[in-house]
């Protein structure tokens, strides 16, 4: 079974849930299904290919894939790369929504491809937010068009999330460029046959530099230097990983030769604001990777449960049945289903906030897309794991072996919650930095979005909603509380009391948003069919929804119990970890 790109679903929710400002409706039904036949037709069959294949290795170069050559040349020639960047630089100009729900689309389709425009969308918005003019004509287009593609170089070996370790060496050179020397480790792309150049942006510290974070500076350091001869650097070997086998994971070291040649972005010493640039960019985008992978599976099992015959569902009048009609497989494929749709809601709401920062709101939005760019990117790739887990599950015997697909889809999500920041660093941002953004407030009036779609569930009437309303006010009302319990824990200096219940915290968080993204879609979906639509999707939008407020949201109470009362686990954590 292939990748289908969901269109209908992502344009329903760019409609209703997040709101769909600066693109005319019917242009932003052409982009996503032209969008959604690359995806389906070029990037999709790649996948298994890229998987079996790997990025073979050898004397410094890495080859890619058959075929990967030529879709990225589709890709790259088809303005894909630059969408919301802008046009002066070759872009096409387009708001960060609709570019967030055509990145769903390529990871979905095939993940390990996905990673490579990712990270060169990150690297373009680090640029024109930090480089200097000069940087910006060399540079800039050649990133848009993705005629050159960038990577992000941070993690040392003895440097991975605390960037304070850094040993990368920077020396000013006396004409304006620095001599990078260093090694690095974990770069995704950093070596391929995709471009004749590749530009790495590379943390590193001048000699004078203050210790710790303050005194790391970001550097641009292309593969092929302005006059087409070869920089100081190379790719020393590449990972051998779980998953994202077609994705070169590569070490890389830099100045064998006395130096790489790079250019400062920024101002010396100030890099990890310019690097931040482009890690929120990606953490957005590995939130939509988690979408894009939850939805390949769960089409994948579905597709299973719909051909797979065994056992005889009770009231069936056949010998067997789908396994579609047994209770427990469509509980796991309504899980699969409602987790992905949810993520989807949040991760859009963060691109649609972006979207809103660059107009009148400002920075009001820029806060409330700051509140959730962890929600989105560790929520939604922890549902990656359980939703490809439970497509495992789903097959069966046959999920384990490689033939179906469901098993690398597994494979291939491990990753997500790891890389761009751990998932647990994300639970520390939200609570520590995120939270307490505007005195709380941002969360506060977040939390009132979330109450005003209870509102209209009431409102509405709608018996087909069962006990929505009530399940996801029981839900809001647990959010809040354990907002107020971290936010009185961060105040009163009593930080390992947040900290202990930041990871339960996130979770509660995502789980009562998404509950709230589903609801606006149910109150649309029942308009539309009080209104005389006849499409079934209607029904069935309802009917998901209903499933993952009575049955999935209502562990926000346990969740509620873990922020508050569960942070007495740190007094003894010592003791119980000693034997």
């Amino acid at each position: 079974m292939s990748y289908r790109a969901p269109v209908p679903e992502m344009l329903f929710t760019l409609r209703h849930v997040t709101g769909l400002d600066g693109v005319e409706p019917e242009d932003a039904e052409a982009i996503l299904t032209e969008a959604g036949r690359i995806a389906a037709g070029v990037l999709a069959p790649l996948n298994r290919v890229g998987d079996r294949h790997g990025t073979p290795f050898t004397d410094g170069r890495v080859t890619t894939p058959p075929g990967w050559r030529e879709a990225y040349r589709t890709f790259t020639e088809g303005g894909w790369n630059g969408l919301s960047a802008e046009s002066d630089h070759g872009g096409q100009d387009l708001p960060k929504l609709i570019e967030a729900a055509c990145t769903e689309m390529w990871n979905g389709a095939n993940l390990a491809f996905g990673l490579c425009p990712l990270l060169t969308q990150g690297g373009i918005e680090a640029l024109a937010a930090h480089g200097s003019d000069d940087l910006k004509a060399r540079y800039l287009e050649k990133l848009v068009t993705g005629e050159w593609p960038a990577t992000m170089n941070l993690t040392e070996p003895q440097a991975g999330s605390d960037l304070a370790l850094l040993r990368s060496r920077a020396e000013r050179a006396g004409d304006g460029t620095y001599r990078i020397t260093g090694s690095k480790i974990y770069i995704t792309y950093g070596e391929h046959d995709l471009a004749d150049n590749i530009v790495h942006l590379v943390l590193a510290r001048l000699p004078d530099a203050p210790a710790g974070t303050r005194g790391i500076s970001l550097f641009l350091v292309p593969k092929v230097l302005p006059d087409g001869t070869a920089n100081d650097l190379r790719c020393s070997g590449i990972e051998h990983k779980l998953g994202i086998h077609a994705s070169p994971t590569c070490s890389m070291a830099f100045g064998d030769q006395g130096g790489a040649v790079g250019w400062l972005i920024g101002q010396e010493n100030k890099g990890l604001a310019c690097m931040f640039t482009m890690m929120n960019a990606a953490r957005l985008n590995v939130g939509l990777q988690g979408v894009g992978v939850a939805e390949a599976a769960t089409q994948r099992a579905l597709a299973y449960a719909q051909e797979r015959r065994q056992g005889r569902a009770v009231g069936a009048a056949e010998a067997t049945s789908p396994i579609v009609a047994h209770p427990d497989v469509q509980r796991m494929l309504l899980t699969m289903k409602a987790y992905t749709a949810a993520a989807r809601g949040i991760c859009y709401l963060t691109a649609a906030a972006l979207d809103a920062s660059r107009g009148p709101e400002g920075q009001g939005a820029l806060d409330r897309a700051s509140l959730l760019t962890p929600v989105a990117k560790a929520f939604s790739t922890d549902l990656a794991n359980e939703v490809t887990s439970l497509g495992v599950q789903v097959h069966g015997g046959m999920g384990f072996v490689e033939e179906t697909g469901a098993a690398q889809l597994m494979r291939d999500a491990r990753i997500l919650g790891i890389y761009e920041g751990t998932n647990g660093i994300q639970a520390i941002d939200l609570t520590a930095r995120k939270l307490p953004l505007n005195g709380g407030a941002t969360a506060r009036s977040q939390i009132a979005w979330m109450r005003r779609a209870a509102e209209g569930l009431l409102k509405a009437g709608d018996p087909a909603f069962g006990h929505m309303a009530a399940r996801l006010r029981d839900g809001i009302g647990s959010l809040d509380r354990a907002t107020s319990h971290q936010l009185a824990a961060l105040t009163s200096n009593r930080p390992n009391a947040a900290l202990a219940g930041a990871t339960p915290y996130l979770r509660l968080f995502g789980l009562v948003l998404g509950g709230a993204c589903l609801a606006r879609g149910a109150l649309a979906a029942s308009a539309a069919l009080k209104a005389g639509e006849t499409d079934p999707a209607h029904a069935a939008r309802i009917a998901l929804a209903r499933f993952y407020t009575e049955n999935l949201l209502v562990a926000a109470g346990g969740l509620e119990q873990s922020v508050v009362a569960g942070g007495a686990f740190t007094d003894n954590a010592a003791l119980a970890l000693a034997v």
